[in-house]
């Protein structure tokens, strides 16, 4: 295979690779969700595939070798991430690479962990595999940010999740009773959202007024539903909600100040996380590390403008997801007017659109920070 085409073919074999592992998200935590494909280069042919299991284990590069079996031999390997070159509670994916007798290996990005650092590449290297790095390198950060972030910054990746009406505004609930915004397409966008993320996080006044259960209910997708997070400085009228009441059966941990008795929350099977007040406010930073230390790494959050507020305030906003509803004359929301009703409740000074969609009479912006991670040249390294 001449290099411009081998080229082409290592992003196809990425692309797939970032799509097996985007099929992890939400299900690995703490460990990243990662997507390894097996490959001929001579035949083109796709020999085996392989994404992090449930719950983080088995990973991805020892799946696709086992269905390999013995064609891995003398093929090249696609990685979004570094291989692990550490014993963990299983053994170095690098080392399975080399036994496996591939001669070459493509990988996303490096792995930040310390523990990896460089090391799984160079183990292969060291085993006489040609080694290249940085294909769809970008593509890769993002579905691995969640890890990025826990590693470098000790919190999970935290992505806004808004719906606002035809005129930019957040119609509220009342007594317990939603105020729906969005159309049925919309809705499922966001609990597939709910089933990508490990935690989903809302204040105490939108559970007062929704009385929302927090759970991912599409079809077939209801076993990923996320940990509810919910902040409250005061537990009063919590016990009577959803989210109390389903506490044994859906994980919910309150995050409340270190003096607050959650007693009554704990005894119907809630997990309190007593917190520390800032001038009577949240430290936030510290709210995300209590939660990154808990496995935490995908944090969608559903809250009302005043979260959002907070959340954009202190910079540790990643992601804004935005269901906005057509005005009354049904015209599409041009990107322009919808950034500019988002900036009403966040800063959005550095974020670039990622992507528009319409779901019925809704439409959808994403807007991601201008988040970037040093990362080195793609480059190839040859046997030395």
């Amino acid at each position: 295979m001449k290099l411009a085409e081998r080229s082409g073919f290592d992003v196809q074999m990425m692309q797939m690779a970032l799509r097996l592992a985007t099929r992890g998200l939400g299900r690995t935590s703490p460990n990243p969700a990662v997507g390894a494909v097996i490959a001929d280069e001579r035949t083109g042919e796709v020999i085996a595939r392989g994404c992090t299991a449930p719950g983080g284990r088995p990973h991805a590069e020892p799946q696709a070798i086992a269905a390999a079996r013995e064609r891995a031999r003398g093929a090249t390997i696609y990685v979004t991430l570094e291989p692990c070159s550490h014993y963990g509670v299983t053994p170095p994916c690098a080392d399975a690479i080399v036994k496996a007798g591939l001669t070459r290996a493509v990988c996303a990005i490096e792995d930040p962990d310390p523990r990896v650092a460089g090391r799984g590449l160079d183990r292969l290297r060291q085993a006489g595999l040609s080694v290249e790095r940085g294909v769809l390198a970008e593509a890769a950060q993002w579905v691995t940010a969640g890890h990025i972030l826990r590693v470098t910054e000790r919190r999970p990746l935290v992505t806004l999740k808004m719906a606002l009406d035809g005129d930019g505004g957040v119609p509220r609930g009342h007594a317990g009773k939603p105020a729906w915004v969005t159309g049925e397409g919309a809705r499922a966008a966001g609990h597939l959202l709910r089933a990508r993320s490990d935690a989903i996080l809302v204040g105490r006044r939108t559970v007062l007024d929704d009385n929302p259960l927090l759970t991912c209910r599409l079809p077939g997708l209801e076993a990923r539903s996320p940990v509810r997070v919910l902040l409250a400085r005061d537990l009063k009228g919590l016990a009577e909600t959803k989210l109390a009441q389903t506490a044994r059966v859906h994980p919910l941990w309150v995050v409340c100040p270190e003096s607050t008795d959650g007693g009554e929350l704990a005894a119907m099977g809630a997990q309190i996380v007593p917190t520390r007040l800032v001038g009577g406010e949240f430290w936030l930073p510290a709210v995300l590390e209590a939660l990154v230390a808990r496995g935490i790494t995908r944090l969608l959050i559903e809250g009302g403008p005043a979260t959002w507020s907070a959340f954009s305030h202190a910079g540790l906003v990643d992601e804004v997801v935005l269901f906005h509803a057509r005005g009354a004359d049904g015209a599409e929301t041009s990107p322009v007017s919808a950034i500019s009703d988002v900036g009403r409740y966040v800063s959005t000074s550095d974020f670039d659109v990622y992507d528009r969609r319409t779901f019925g009479n809704d439409d959808m912006l994403v807007l991601r920070r201008k988040w970037t991670r040093g990362t080195r040249r793609s480059q190839t390294e040859e046997k030395p």
